[in-house]
This record gives structure tokens, C-alpha cells and sequence, in this order.
């Protein structure tokens, strides 16, 4: 059986981190993993951003709740849903995610868990496990499943590569000259096409 492992931001719903740099006018806070491929060395550059303006969790979920996802990602994944298992693999939040999940119809989400103090303040974050996205597929490939994967950043590599097909979306110029082997596509119906041709094999 196949199971398809989709990453969130740039490839269903807007990059949450570059919605809250234009926000707040802050543009250090625009650096995604398409530029930064250590995870953690970002998120600790996130947060003493955030400690030097006095921002946190409250600021960044309000304008969490003015995004919506991507054209036609809700659709795509409606159809997606109707003939395979389908897990989203984020290296974003719980606190940060669910609003998004609610408008996409409350997809199946391994994520990760922020460390937020009484006054909203974020003091750290905890990872679900160590590579995410690769420990995952490679935990369901260990159970049986076939997985079949797609992002558009470096912390997608790694699950891409690791299963049975898999598929660059919306990703960088850099990265697709960097992984030219991975098919890349920018519409929907092209990505589902692919999905779908896969899955026969």
C-alpha cells in the first residue's frame, strides 16, 4: 500500500514565516529552509528575532489566522484523499498549524511542539524526532508502506529520495538545478497526475 507524505508550507499553504516577516516589517524573519538547510541553527535565528522585538506566540497566530492556502490546494488534496492515505509531514507547529489544518479539512499532521511561556513568549521548541520527514517515511516503510513524497525545500530531500517515487512542488530555482533527477512540478494537476502514475507502478 501506498502512503503519500506531503510537506505543508510553500506546497499547500503559504510560507508562515515570510506572512509574519511582511506583518511585522521584520525581514530577517523571511528565511525559510529553502535558504537555511540546518533546522535548528534557523529556528534558534527565528527566536532571538522574536526576543529582540518582544514578539510571540499571540502576534504570530494572528496573522497566522489571515492565511489561506494556496489556490487549489484544498481541492488537490480533496482528490488526493479520495484514492490514497495521505500524511502531512511539517517541520512547523501544533500551535501554529491547526488553523491552517481546519481549512484544508483536517488532513493527517506530524508536526512538532513549541515551548511557550505564560506571557506568550516561545522559549524553545521540541522536535517530534530527530529528521523528521525521513525518520517517518522510513517508520512506515519498516510497517509495510510504500511511501511516495513531495516538498519544495532541503528538509524534503531526504524523504523524496528515501521512497518509492517523489517530487520537487513550487521548490527554488537552486534546488532544482541542485537535484535535477528529482521531477519538479509548479500546478497542482500536474503534481496529482504524477501522484496517481506512481502509484500504478
Amino acid at each position: 500500500m501506498d502512503i503519500i507524505c506531503l510537506d505543508m508550507e510553500g506546497v499547500l499553504v503559504p510560507e508562515i514565516w515570510i506572512a509574519f516577516s511582511k506583518a511585522s516589517g521584520i525581514p530577517e524573519l523571511k528565511l525559510t529552509t529553502r535558504d537555511e538547510p540546518d533546522y535548528d541553527k534557523l529556528m534558534r535565528y527565528r527566536l532571538s528575532i522574536l526576543r529582540e522585538h518582544h514578539l510571540g506566540l499571540p502576534q504570530i497566530q494572528e496573522v497566522i489566522s489571515t492565511i489561506d492556502p494556496l489556490p487549489g490546494a484544498k481541492e488537490f488534496l480533496d482528490e488526493l484523499r479520495s484514492f490514497a492515505q495521505v500524511i502531512i509531514i511539517s517541520d512547523t507547529f501544533t500551535q501554529f498549524a491547526m488553523p491552517l489544518m481546519k481549512k484544508l479539512g483536517y488532513p493527517t499532521l506530524f508536526c512538532n511542539t513549541l515551548e511557550v511561556a505564560e506571557d506568550g513568549t516561545i522559549t524553545g521548541y521540541r522536535m517530534r524526532i530527530a529528521q523528521s520527514k525521513l525518520s517517518t517515511v522510513r517508520a512506515l516503510q519498516s510497517i509495510g508502506f510504500d511511501t511516495i513524497a513531495s516538498g519544495d525545500s532541503f528538509n524534503d530531500l531526504g524523504m523524496i529520495r528515501a521512497g518509492k517515487a517523489g517530487f520537487l512542488f513550487k521548490s527554488t530555482p537552486q534546488i532544482i538545478r541542485d537535484n535535477p533527477d528529482i521531477p519538479h512540478f509548479e500546478e497542482f494537476p500536474d503534481l496529482l497526475a504524477a501522484i496517481r502514475n506512481a502509484m500504478q507502478k
